[in-house]
């Protein structure tokens, strides 16, 4: 038993080592260290993959996917429509976009919160003509915080309730119960991000790039269909000046009866059938279509297809693309392949007066189709263009917003009222958004972060290994020992400085992995309660502020803000000591020993 913990802490001491270099890809270093443990026989090898099963891997793995699905159905553009404004000081801004980003990273993966705001930041940091550095790492810091209000914003929180189940207690943490200590924790960090923090973040030196905006293409001209029931129909083209300003969206003209008309059309009415010409970037489009209840043109394909198989691509037209000096409409691209020609981005943003689809293409131009995916994979060939990397560009379903946040709802809710385990009903989200093609079939393994998951399942029987080997009880003891005669508030207190130093250098889910076990031991030495203990290891785990590399969101923010590696503990280090002097206290208070 002594050889197996020696090999182990060997084994976690290398994983650290090589987290910390980043040379590997994490979930290849921990999957590498799970084989070597087979190997050496110190896990079995009916144990050796379970991890996999375990339900906090199921469970991550469907939070990522109904994630998406909001994202997809225009749920989250509903809520972050307004929070862009100009006018506000910068305080104040901070203060509302943390605020969204905890709300949002309490009910989905904290990752997808901060990518969803994250071009929305920038956008508001490019009107304002401010530097994004001292916005973006505020954001990052409280989607973070958001994530530990409930069990489905971060990993650690679902790890922990899952590893309840293995205790006395014998039934794993519920939805809310992190929301208490979490909740509290959240709302100091994020006072202290926006009153102070965003002060402490170092100004960019001269010479240096901290962008304000993300490198971006040319803006697209593109046609937007006025359909039946649309909020655009009785309007005059200039009532619709206002969202397009706030949307960075530029009205170009109407086309009426297939014909454009000429000039800006500013004073002309709205009817079903017309089609608005705007100039923007596919994502603004997007979100400006969704406020009018608009459709892209094509979106109806003479395929049929349900708009989740929909898909937008970007094309660079080369001297070698078939469409040179040709318009999609003398190719029928739409007729004989079934995609559209959505927007041409030229060059220079110099606009023209004809139809998107009338219009002479050039070489230098970049193509924005729409179509469904298997006719899209065909037509690239076809054209002979140069695809450009994805993007992550969709076709958001804005009339299923409703639909998707009231089956994400229900069964949260049922969930917490018992009906359901957890796991179970985000099962039964993931398949209601299917169905309703909110999520394409084709799509939903392409919505797991698939590395996470290798990670978490080779993690969970290393650690269930340190555990059974005695290792666990070994650090307990020797944390137990150095603060012997100590209150155990003050043990729970020196144990979240160990786990959350570890986060700060490594996953936060194999910090809560490894910091799980040690928690329920150091209770157990002590005589008391392991929840307040196993509360302050999900706490501890979920808080990474110091480094880029201790949370995936720190990492995110890294090259837009231009953010060195030491400039993340200037802010991080005083919210770590903010968490642990108020989490603890709420912990006594609601978890008491």
């Amino acid at each position: 038993m002594l050889e197996d913990q020696t090999i182990l802490f060997i084994l976690f001491a290398g994983v650290f080592a090589m987290l910390l270099w980043g040379r590997f890809r994490y979930d290849l270093v921990a999957f590498c260290a799970l084989l070597i443990a087979l190997l050496f026989g110190i896990i079995d090898t009916e144990a050796a993959f379970t991890g996999f099963g375990h339900p906090a891997t199921v469970i991550v793995a469907l939070v990522l996917i109904v994630s998406r699905g909001l994202l997809n159905s225009g749920a989250i553009d509903v809520i972050t429509r307004r929070v862009v404004d100009t006018s506000r000081g910068i305080a104040a801004h901070i203060a509302i976009m943390s605020s969204t980003s905890a709300v949002l990273s309490a009910f989905m993966n904290n990752v997808a919160a901060l990518a969803l705001l994250m071009p929305v930041d920038l956008q508001a940091s490019k009107r304002a003509g401010r530097s994004v550095r001292s916005t973006l790492m505020p954001l990052s810091f409280a989607s973070i915080l958001g994530g530990m209000i409930t069990m489905i914003g971060t990993p650690p929180n679902i790890i922990i309730a899952q590893y309840r189940s293995s205790t006395e207690a014998g039934t794993p943490f519920k939805m809310f119960d992190f929301t208490p200590v979490g909740l509290i924790s959240a709302l100091v960090g994020i006072a202290f991000v926006a009153l102070i923090g965003w002060r402490l973040v170092p100004k960019a030196e001269e010479g240096t790039t901290s962008s304000s905006e993300p490198i971006k293409l040319e803006d697209y001209i593109a046609e937007l269909v006025i359909p039946e029931k649309s909020k655009a129909i009785g309007q005059q083209v200039r009532d619709l000046y206002e969202e397009g300003n706030e949307n960075d969206v530029i009205i170009l003209g109407v086309v009426r009866n297939n014909r454009r008309l000429k000039g800006f059309s500013a004073s002309l009415e709205l009817r079903q059938g017309d089609m608005l010409v705007v100039e923007a970037a596919a994502d603004d489009i997007d979100r400006f279509r969704g406020i009018y209840s608009l459709e892209f043109f094509g979106e109806k394909s003479s395929s049929e297809k349900a708009i989740g198989d929909l898909q937008l691509t970007e094309i660079l037209v080369t001297p070698e693309t078939r469409i040179v000096g040709k318009s999609s409409i003398d190719l029928r691209l739409r007729a004989r392949r079934g995609v559209a020609l959505l927007g041409i981005a030229r060059k220079g943003n110099r606009r023209f007066s004809k139809r998107v689809r009338h219009e002479k293409i050039r070489v230098g131009d970049i193509l924005l189709l729409i179509g469904p995916a298997d006719n899209i994979a065909d037509v690239i060939p076809y054209l002979n263009g140069l695809p450009l990397a994805e993007r992550g560009l969709q076709v958001t379903q804005h009339k299923n917003a409703w639909l998707a946040t009231a089956i994400f709802a229900t069964a949260i809710a049922l969930a917490s009222l018992g009906f359901f385990y957890l796991a179970t009903a985000l099962a039964m989200v993931v398949a209601l958004y299917v169905i309703f093609d909110i999520v394409p079939i084709r799509n939903v393994y392409e919505y797991v972060e698939w590395p996470v998951i290798v990670l978490l399942g080779s993690m969970i029987p290393l650690g269930t290994a340190l555990e059974e080997t005695g290792g666990t009880a070994l650090i307990a003891k020797q944390i137990v020992g150095l603060t012997s005669g100590l209150e155990p508030w003050i043990i729970l207190t020196v144990l979240m400085v160990v786990v959350m130093t570890l986060s700060d250098i490594l996953n936060n889910t194999a910090t809560a992995v490894i910091g799980a076990p040690i928690a329920v031991d150091i209770a157990n030495r002590l005589n008391v309660n392991p929840d307040p203990f196993l509360m302050a290891v999900a706490i501890a785990a979920s808080c990474a502020f110091l480094t880029p590399i201790g949370h995936k969101n720190n990492t995110l923010i890294m090259g837009p803000g231009g953010y060195k590696f030491g400039d993340y503990w200037r802010m991080g280090l005083p919210l770590e000591i903010i968490v642990i002097a108020t989490s603890v206290p709420a912990i006594l208070v609601f978890w008491p020993f």
